[in-house]
């Protein structure tokens, strides 16, 4: 299939400069990828930049309000399993307002795609913080910075028991478009954490990993069975120490040729380790730093590619075979059967 098909007649109004216009483009690939006919999928969205999305793609599309994409969406799916359903929704969105649905779809292990855009703001409502602003950072509604820590993505749906989490960046096509094609393929709910920028309200909020001279340095992209190495000469290599006091372990940065360098898993049940990947180099993000320490040489990267999919009974399967095998023990197999059962008299 080619990504033409998947491309609606309507305009496409992000801003000029805004990275949504690279994960719409990264869907429309990846939905063609993928095979699957734009008849057979159905794009969810709640409210905000990222929301608009299911005007853009030539497939059944439902733009809800705000907060709910998560419940609509585990409606549809529910319903329609045979369906491939894509849930958008921006930080603000998924993680605010809608914050109970999106915990919860992950919970119950809603076969759902989703994609959450963060940039860190609140763009379409002009501007104020949102749940992963830094604290410190200064908006329409924080005009002397916030006082709030911000979620961890990646923490939050591990948290919540997530099976499938994928983080990538909107100036990196090849790894949206290989993520996205891992979340759909994967049966379960899929959250893949897109890094965009808000060329308005919130310009060069990740330019730490998206400057092209820098994103080798800052940023490593993992692949299940192949070693943590990165840097701009592949240099660099990921471990595991366990701290001699607190026996807590970390990650930590090596050689790439030192033999502790850990080859990616996955798939592996534990989540421990995948938490550790979640988390690199996410303390630049919970609160406002000052210039000196933007580029401290010994920061971990920041994980983009799948870091954890592994496989568990999905709710919309659990759903579908509770429903037969009740019908195997009713008497009333269906509406029409039920009236009849029921007493009856004529006036």
């Amino acid at each position: 299939m080619e990504a033409s098909q998947f491309k609606s007649d309507q305009y496409v109004r992000f801003c000029p400069g805004c990275g949504d216009h690279a994960i719409c483009m990264a869907l429309q690939k990846a939905m063609a990828q993928i095979g699957i006919p734009p008849h057979q999928v159905a794009v969810i969205s709640g409210i905000g930049c990222s929301s608009r999305m299911p005007h853009y793609l030539n497939t059944y599309g439902f733009n809800t309000i705000h907060g709910r994409g998560g419940a609509i969406a585990t409606g549809v799916k529910t319903s329609h399993p045979e369906l491939t359903v894509w849930q958008m929704s921006g930080d603000g969105d998924c993680l605010a307002i809608g914050g109970n649905h999106f915990i919860h779809e992950i919970r119950r292990n809603v076969d759902l795609n989703v994609c959450m855009f963060n940039n860190r703001i609140y763009g379409l409502t002009k501007g104020q913080y949102s749940p992963t602003s830094a604290k410190g950072f200064v908006s329409k509604s924080s005009p002397f910075g916030t006082v709030e820590r911000p979620f961890i993505p990646g923490q939050l749906i591990l948290g919540a028991g997530g099976t499938f989490f994928a983080r990538t960046l909107d100036v990196d096509m090849p790894t949206t478009v290989d993520c996205l094609v891992a979340a759909q393929q994967h049966k379960g709910c899929s959250i893949v954490e897109c890094l965009v920028n808000c060329v308005i309200f919130n310009n060069g909020t990740h330019q730490w990993i998206a400057d092209r001279e820098q994103r080798a340095e800052h940023s490593i992209v993992l692949r299940h069975g192949e070693k943590m190495i990165f840097g701009a000469d592949k240099d660099k290599g990921l471990a595991v120490e366990i701290d001699p006091v607190t026996f807590v372990p970390k990650m930590i940065v090596v050689a790439a040729d030192d033999p502790r360098v850990l080859t990616h898993d996955a798939t592996q049940p534990d989540p421990t380790l995948h938490r550790l990947l979640a988390l690199m180099g996410q303390d630049r993000f919970i609160e406002v730093q000052n210039s000196d320490s933007q580029n401290a040489p010994d920061d971990l990267p920041v994980a983009l590619g799948v870091i954890r999919s592994v496989e568990a009974d999905t709710y919309d399967q659990a759903v579908s075979r509770q429903i037969a095998e009740v019908r195997t023990r009713a008497k009333a197999r269906n509406f029409d059967e039920l009236v009849e059962s029921l007493e009856s008299w004529t006036l």
